[in-house]
Parts: C-alpha cells; sequence; structure tokens
C-alpha cells in the first residue's frame, strides 16, 4: 500500500459518498487508476463496506450503555451460546471479548433508561450462564469516530 492509497483510504473514511472522480482529483490521479486502486483495496477486505452513519438521537435513541459481562463459566460452549444469543438483538452494537475481570463488553443503544432496563431485564439476565452484568450509563460523548489514523508517510 502506497501514499495514494493511503490517501484514498483517508478520503473514503471522511466522505464515502464523494465520486472515484473526486477522489480522483483530490489525489492528483486520473480517473482509470484510482478506479483500480479503490477496487484493489475492496479486493484485499482493506475497505470493507460503505455505511451511512446516522445521529441516534434524532432517531430517538437517547442512551448509550457499556455493559460488562461475566459468565459462570468460561467454556468453549458456554461461550459460543453467549455470543450466539447477544449477536441476535439490534439493541446490541459492539461485543468485544475481554481478558481481565469481565468476560465480555457489550455497547448498547436504547431509546431510554427504562427500555434498557427492560433489555437488561429481559435478554441479558436471561442468557445461560450470566454469572454478573455491570452497567455504565454514558452520560456525554467526548469524542465519537470511526476513522482510523492513516500515517500518510
Amino acid at each position: 500500500m502506497d501514499l495514494k492509497d493511503k490517501m484514498i483510504l483517508s478520503i473514503i473514511q471522511e466522505d464515502s459518498t464523494l465520486s472515484v472522480k473526486e477522489i480522483s482529483e483530490r489525489i492528483g490521479l486520473t480517473f482509470t487508476p484510482t478506479y483500480e486502486r479503490i477496487k484493489q483495496l475492496e479486493k484485499h477486505g482493506i475497505i470493507e463496506k460503505y455505511v451511512g452513519l446516522l445521529n441516534r438521537e434524532k432517531l430517538g435513541l437517547n442512551i448509550v450503555v457499556y455493559c460488562n459481562v461475566r459468565l459462570k463459566e468460561q467454556s468453549q460452549k458456554v461461550l459460543e451460546t453467549f455470543e450466539k444469543n447477544i449477536t441476535k438483538h439490534d439493541e446490541v452494537q459492539e461485543i468485544i471479548s475481554l481478558s481481565g475481570e469481565y468476560d465480555y463488553m457489550l455497547k448498547i443503544i436504547a431509546k431510554d433508561i427504562n427500555s434498557y432496563n427492560d433489555f437488561a431485564v429481559n435478554v441479558i439476565s436471561n442468557i445461560p450462564n450470566i454469572g454478573q452484568y455491570h452497567s455504565s450509563i454514558v452520560l456525554h460523548e467526548v469524542k465519537k469516530s470511526t476513522k482510523f489514523k492513516i500515517d500518510l508517510e
């Protein structure tokens, strides 16, 4: 991956709706080599997909919760069962396996505190082998980004 590829990635992270022509103008290449580079970045899985970032609050989703989960046991079957059960729920945006005190951290988005409580009581606590869960409610998002730092060197 050379500087032009990195420039393409940086530009796409900022605005994936730009046309190949607009990207090519910004990086100083013509249309065809820019198009081919983008296709190669997609082919190699560096660009996984293009998505629209939505404003959750304007959609009425006002609560962000980080929920740490400890399972009663950590056998492969128990871990797989938990992952299979929790991934079904659209409220759960991220599931991260952890080392340390907790086994997983979940990022959960809900309409309000009552909706989150319903989710915690009716979904999380009913998944087999849940030992304990601890919820931290986000008060204010200081920085929120999906952009990776790409060294343009």
